[in-house]
């Protein structure tokens, strides 16, 4: 089993192959949760919503049509973290607290944290759409071609978006690291 594809498994899923699912959870958990991780810098947060996605997928896994399964998943997750985001929005107007940031910053593995955390205030700075497409292409590693087919654009508009989203993060990042100085 563990050598078909994602579709496959996933169509499999939707045939009520239910034990099929933790084969795609196993490959998808952690790629989801990072995700979501970058978006909010909050690690239980991130583990909830990436729970609500795998329960997504379950309950509408008949809707699923054979195409790009990783495309289907992250489509998912952006709707999830829409509609998080539209929540806290309406809680609090102003999503980063600097104790969040404090507590959860930076992997210990890094040789210049300091470098990192003020990079990590720089993506939070950026609107959702921007940090998205960063977080999506640069931390996920995912392609273009894919990026645009999960968010209904042109992969040209997306490379354009992607190369504006990242000089508007370096311009945030060096007016955080002048503002230091």
């Amino acid at each position: 089993m563990k050598h078909l594809t994602d579709e496959d498994l996933m169509l499999a899923v939707a045939k009520g192959d239910l034990d099929t699912m933790s084969i795609l959870f196993d490959r998808y958990h952690v790629r989801i949760y990072n995700f979501f991780n970058k978006m909010i810098q909050n690690k239980m947060v991130s583990e909830d919503l990436t729970q609500d996605v795998f329960i997504k997928v379950l309950k509408y896994r008949t809707s699923y049509k054979n195409g790009n399964f990783a495309s289907w998943i992250y489509t998912i997750a952006r709707n999830i973290f829409s509609t998080y985001y539209q929540k806290q929005k309406k809680e609090r107007t102003n999503i980063i607290e600097d104790d969040k940031l404090n507590s959860e910053l930076i992997e210990s593995s890094t040789n210049n944290k300091e470098e990192i955390e003020h990079l990590k205030v720089a993506l939070l700075q950026l609107n959702n759409s921007d940090r998205e497409l960063i977080v999506m292409h640069r931390y996920q590693g995912i392609k273009y071609e894919q990026i645009a087919e999960i968010i209904g654009s042109s992969e040209n508009a997306v490379k354009v978006k992607v190369h504006r989203a990242l000089k508007k993060l370096k311009n945030i990042y060096f007016q955080t690291v002048g503002n230091e100085v």
